[in-house]
Order: structure tokens, then sequence, then C-alpha cells
């Protein structure tokens, strides 16, 4: 479970994220979405600890992020948008170097798995140089996978990855939901977001506008507009589109 409590976020002058309250839980997978300079990326930061909030908790597994954060991290997986690899290290010893980070025994059973799940199994004594944008982004996602863990944290999960691989990224992150995982996604994808999230928060100059079930928000708005979709949806409460305003 992911708990953000009053979540605050000023750097110098600039209020970045404003009073940001809300929980996801196990097999739930939330949409942060907004426009650019709303606040997501900073928001994502604080929840993966690489920046501490100015205000507020956040608490991952009933871990408080703040006050023991080695607890709260080792439920974590944290997938940044640009994957983070090291440029002499084949794609299986990227997989032993997180085993042993992670302290996970028995691992190469699971990583032969992840492998074959993100179709890098040809790929296994292969440099980061060698590979395409797409399976950079399966190694750093495969790595995160490699521990269990319980939260997962995605910012731009499906940039690089041709049509096929979207459609089986979509597969992985919701096999994880449904195992219990307590899943966030930020990507400007929002008609992708639709088919793969089971909650929304959308943001707007630092503070949340809208936040809900996604089924919930979206029978709201067809009230007024039938075949209305999340991206008009976005459009609407983030003044980017004709009509905007707040959610009703």
């Amino acid at each position: 479970m992911i708990e953000v409590e009053g979540l605050t976020k000023v750097y110098g002058q600039f209020l970045a994220v404003n009073g940001l309250s809300f929980t996801v839980r196990p097999g739930e997978v939330l949409g942060l979405v907004g426009p650019n300079g709303a606040g997501k990326t900073t928001t994502l930061r604080c929840l993966s600890g690489i920046i501490p909030p100015s205000q507020g908790a956040v608490r991952l597994c009933g871990h408080d992020l703040g006050k023991d954060p080695v607890a709260a991290k080792r439920t974590l997986a944290w997938l940044p948008d640009e994957p983070r690899l090291f440029e002499y290290l084949t794609v299986w010893e990227h997989l032993v170097f997180s085993a042993r980070i992670h302290q996970v025994q028995g691992f190469e059973a699971r990583a032969v798995e992840l492998l074959t799940e993100l179709e890098l199994n040809e790929k296994r004594n292969a440099l980061p140089g060698e590979l395409s944008r797409g399976m950079c982004q399966k190694l750093s996602i495969a790595c995160g996978f490699l521990h269990a863990p319980r939260v997962l944290i995605f910012d731009e999960p499906l940039t690089g990855l041709d049509p096929l691989g979207i459609r089986r990224m979509k597969d992985s992150i919701l096999r994880r939901a449904r195992e219990g995982a307590a899943v966030i996604i930020s990507s400007h994808l929002l008609h992708l977001l639709e088919e793969v999230c089971s909650h929304v928060l959308i943001l707007r100059r630092g503070e949340l506008v809208t936040l809900g079930a996604l089924a919930d928000i979206l029978a709201r708005f067809r009230s007024e507009q039938p075949e209305a979709s999340l991206e008009e949806i976005f459009l609407r409460v983030t003044g980017s589109g004709e009509g905007s305003g707040p959610c009703p």
C-alpha cells in the first residue's frame, strides 16, 4: 500500500507540490497525470525517496519513508523514464547485480523467467550499448521486478516500446497488480492509461484537481458528454481545452 499525507515540496520560493494526499491499495493501478510542470516528477521522486518532501509523510507498506527509509525502499521498485544502466555490465550481469543489492537468494530461476517475459533471452549477454531504447527500458524493469516489490512506481514505462512491446508491458503491469502490488504510473499516453489504470489522479500547478476510480470519473463526465475519454477529461479539468472547468 502507498499512503501519501499532506505531501508538499518547495524549491526556494517555488511551490512544486501543495498538500497532496491519496492512497493506493494493493491491486490498484493509479494513473498520475497532469500538464508539464504540474508536479508529477517531483511527486514521484518524493514517493521513491530520491528527494525529501518539505512537509507531509509517505508510507510504503506501512513503513514511513522519512523515518525508516531502508525498510520502505525494500518494498519499492522505482522505474524512471530514462533507464539507468551500467555501460560495462551485460543484461544478465545487471540482474546478478540487482539480486545482490536486494539480497535475493536463488534468483536465477526468477531472472530467467523475467528475461522470457520481457523478451530479453536472446540479449542476455549483450551490453546496454547493443540494445535498443525499448530493450534498455525492459532491462531496467526486469531489474526492478526481480525482488518482487509490493510497490511499483513507473515514470513513462512505455517509452521506446513497439506496439507489441506496449501490449506485453501493460500485461506485465496488470499481472503485478493482480498479485497484490500497489502501482503508480505517470504518462502522457492517456489512451493507454485508460486501458490499464483502476484509478486516476490529475495534478494542476502542484495541486490535486481530480482523484478517484477511473470508472466513476468517466461515469460522471459521461453524464454530460457520453463519449468522453480520459484525454478529454484531462483537457477539461486542467484548463487545456474548450469548456474547461472543475470535475463535476
